[in-house]
Order: C-alpha cells, then structure tokens, then sequence
C-alpha cells in the first residue's frame, strides 16, 4: 500500500536519518487519517490539498462541518491560505 511507504519513508527520516524539519508537504492522495496523525503526533505540520468533498471546519466550532468546496475564502486566504479543523482528525 502507498500510505505505508510512505510512513515508512517519515519514520525513516526522523529515527534514521534524522534530518531536521518541521513541514511535510503531501498529494492529497496521502492526506488520509493516519499519515496525517503520524505527522501531527511527531509535532510537525503537514500541508497538503484535500479533496473537495472532504468535512472541515474553518469557524472554531461555532459552525457545523462543510465540504471544502463550500468554505468562503477572503482576499487574503486566496493568497495564504487558512487554517481548519478537518474532520476525524483530533487536534493537538
């Protein structure tokens, strides 16, 4: 399975290796649960584009979860992007 090498491959990176970082950047086919909570669990941040249809939350809760496709976006998130809250991913 892909998502396992590439677990393989961060795991690597970090006990092996050990190479310094703190961003990894991944397709939106590896942006699955687990790959996500490995890289949230080691205290690094992930950027990566997700499916449209996924469930997010860019209000801190104060909104229910929508599909990304449904999300408004200011002037300024065009340029830089935003932060959400992805759905069944826990924060940490």
């Amino acid at each position: 399975m892909r998502s396992d090498h590439v677990e393989e491959m961060i795991l690597n990176v970090v006990s092996k290796k050990k190479l310094p970082f703190i961003t990894v950047l991944m397709d939106s086919w590896y942006a699955t649960q687990r790959l996500m909570a490995l890289v949230d669990n080691m205290q690094k941040f992930y950027y990566c584009p997700l499916k449209i249809n996924r469930l997010v939350d860019d209000t801190g809760g104060v909104e229910k979860y929508k599909k990304i496709g449904e999300l408004t976006w200011n002037e300024s998130e065009k340029i830089s992007g935003k932060i959400i809250k992805i759905k069944g991913i826990p924060l940490r």
